[in-house]
């Protein structure tokens, strides 16, 4: 009985070095997806403090060019206001792809979030484009 726990002692023991040693391996996130999320969350940042001017100008062009600013202060205060303040928001899935219906070829991402208002829950899906420079703007939002 003894020999058969020091057994599992030391096989419990080797599977937590290991689960240690490779632990980063498997739960890392590699930069690209690093960068759009972060790149999604700062613009969704300056939606939920309602700030028009500011999430309108760091859109990507192509964003700009299929919506004036006055539509795009219309949609916030129809859409987003009544939702009530951001409570939190968790990233649900993040893919990459170089073709994205409407738009021309690209490097484009689309990022989902779990997102909890203070009135309900929402997924927003926001998708943006990175730039020749490598900075990821975004060209589409939208709330389900």
């Amino acid at each position: 009985m003894k020999r058969q726990m020091d057994r599992m002692r030391r096989g419990v023991v080797a599977g937590a070095l290991l689960m240690t040693l490779f632990a980063p391996l498997g739960f890392a996130q590699d930069e690209k997806s690093s960068a759009a999320q972060g790149a999604a969350r700062s613009w969704l940042a300056m939606v939920d403090k309602m700030d028009v001017k500011a999430s309108y100008d760091a859109a990507d062009p192509k964003f700009r060019s299929s919506m004036t600013i006055e539509r795009w202060d219309e949609a916030i205060k129809k859409i987003r206001a009544p939702l009530g303040p951001i409570d939190r928001r968790t990233v649900v899935s993040t893919r990459f792809t170089a073709n994205l219906q409407g738009f021309p070829p690209g490097d484009y991402a689309v990022v989902v979030f779990r997102s909890a208002y203070a009135l309900r829950p929402i997924q927003e899906t926001v998708t943006l484009d990175r730039d020749s420079a490598g900075t990821w703007r975004v060209v589409g939002y939208s709330m389900t």
